[in-house]
């Protein structure tokens, strides 16, 4: 077992990310458990100011203990992920440098992903059984908006309630295949939590 500390923006994220991690470990080792406590919640333009990822990244590296690790999951929104991802990295490493960390932005936000296994989420949690999944799910700049759009009226997608529900019923392999953000998570967890898997 390794510990993973995260750290996050939303609301959503601190319920739906430590699922999201144990079902990834689960489909790496089935026999492996991964240790995912409640994530830190802070903002994402807090994080850029400087001294605030350092402060937070220090919190994280108490949390995740001497053998743990971090990982940092963020929506880029109008960002560039990899020039974003690649600055606090930079700032992350440099604060805690004896602790393994990965930094992973969500293009353009986590919901994206969802839009990118649509199939396996079509007919649950009030989106329609008939919505169609975009062919460049990433592009859409408002993923909560259009998952909302194919609810009923009057019915809206919620973050607290159903980013948990639907990050553990969606499908990973669809959401790697057709969102490059949710693949480099999957290869950035993968690692993380390889020492821990080598061992016997």
């Amino acid at each position: 077992m390794r510990r993973i500390a995260t750290i996050v923006e939303g609301h959503g994220e601190v319920e739906a990310v430590p699922i999201l991690l144990r079902r990834i470990a689960e489909r790496l080792s089935p026999d492996f458990a991964v240790d995912a406590p409640r994530p830190i919640r802070t903002g994402r333009q807090k994080l850029r100011k400087e001294g605030e990822l350092e402060r937070v990244v220090r919190l994280a590296a108490r949390l995740a203990g001497t053998d743990g690790c971090i990982l940092i999951l963020l929506d880029a929104d109008t960002d560039c992920p990899a020039e974003l991802g690649s600055e606090l990295l930079r700032r992350a490493r440099g604060e805690q440098a004896d602790c393994d960390i990965r930094v992973v932005l969500a293009k353009v936000e986590y919901e994206a992903w969802f839009l990118a296994a649509l199939d396996s989420i079509a007919g649950k949690r009030g989106i329609a059984e008939s919505a169609a999944q975009p062919p460049e799910p990433e592009s859409i700049r408002d993923a909560k908006g259009w998952l909302s759009a194919r609810m009923p009226s009057g019915q809206s997608y919620s973050p607290t309630l159903d980013q948990p529900a639907l990050t553990a019923i969606f499908d990973l392999d669809a959401a790697a295949q057709m969102a490059p953000s949710f693949d480099k998570l999957w290869r950035d967890v993968g690692s993380l939590l390889a020492p821990a898997r080598r061992q016997p």
